[in-house]
């Protein structure tokens, strides 16, 4: 059976530049977000490549569904953006720059699945 190398899947990297960049802009949050948005932003966005390098281990079948949590929690991660953005935690250019990497890991993921 063939085992995926997940450090050398453009995804996964994608992901862990996408984590960096989430904690970066969480640092700015006000304190009271500490155990609410914050919390879950940062657990999402670690979730992420997190799925695809649990994923990497086991069969192409099994492995396409560890693509399709980390695919969702891109989403959860877009919509958690969002409500920071309309609480004025993040700017919308952030917003925009952080959204483009996440639609960017979406589509790579999807094609990597179809591959499967």
């Amino acid at each position: 059976m063939k085992r995926h190398n997940y450090k050398n899947l453009k995804i996964w990297k994608l992901g862990i530049e996408i984590v960096d960049d989430v904690f970066k802009i969480t640092n700015g949050f006000p304190n009271e977000e500490k155990f609410g948005l914050i919390s879950q932003i940062n657990r999402c966005s670690v979730s992420i490549p997190s799925n695809i390098a649990e994923g990497s281990s086991r069969t192409d079948k099994s492995f396409s569904h560890f693509i399709d949590i980390s695919l969702g929690s891109s989403f959860e991660l877009e919509t958690q953006l969002i409500i920071a953005n309309k609480r004025n935690y993040i700017t919308k250019e952030q917003l925009q720059i952080i959204g483009e990497k996440i639609t960017e890991f979406q589509k790579m993921a999807m094609s990597f699945q179809n591959k499967l």
